[in-house]
């Protein structure tokens, strides 16, 4: 599991040539953030899931804040925001904001968003915002909560499956030991 993932993360050269992260060239090289076992990548995977509810521009970056923070895997936190996306995004948040309105209380029906129209930009942006204020307490509380749910059910997922890759491969050597040392013992 940790060779298949390895190929597809950058080497230290790659990071520490990169001019565009030189001025964190520092950071970003702790060893820490690199390294891949059971506890590196259920926390990176943990921190993509929360950080991927974020709006759009703010995902990717703090994730990466989250995992030089945390000390947690820096490409697995990165990669793991991308299960947000323009045909996740919209259902996700109207989840959030009944999962929201769920437990804040309420009962104001779900109003839908604006059209969008290019001919009046300002008017749509402006009435986008309206909408978003609307949606207020509700959907804050909701994407926060549902952020933190996928988080941790992240966290418990990698670390499950890790233990299970884990056991299974025990396994496996010890039929496969097992197997030699029957062999050795009927070859003499």
């Amino acid at each position: 599991m940790r060779n298949w993932l390895r190929k597809f993360t950058p080497d230290h050269a790659a990071v520490h040539e990169n001019r565009w992260l030189y001025p964190f060239r520092n950071t970003l090289l702790h060893p820490r953030l690199w390294h891949l076992n059971r506890h590196s990548a259920a926390g990176g995977v943990a921190a993509g899931l929360f950080c991927g509810l974020l709006p759009a521009p703010f995902q990717m970056v703090s994730a990466a804040i989250c995992a030089v923070v945390f000390r947690i895997n820096l490409p697995l936190a990165i990669f793991t925001t991308l299960y947000t996306n323009p045909l996740t995004f919209v259902p996700l948040y109207v989840l959030a904001y009944w999962l929201g309105r769920f437990v804040v209380g309420g009962d104001a029906a779900f109003v839908p968003p604006p059209e969008f129209d290019v001919s009046a930009l300002g008017a749509w942006l402006a009435a986008s915002v309206a909408w978003l204020g609307h949606l207020g307490l509700p959907l804050v509380v909701g994407v926060l909560l549902l952020a933190s749910l996928f988080a941790v059910a992240g966290y418990v997922g990698v670390r499950v499956a890790w233990r299970i890759w884990l056991v299974r491969s025990w396994h496996r050597r010890r039929r496969r030991n097992a197997l030699r040392r029957a062999d050795a013992s009927v070859a003499q």
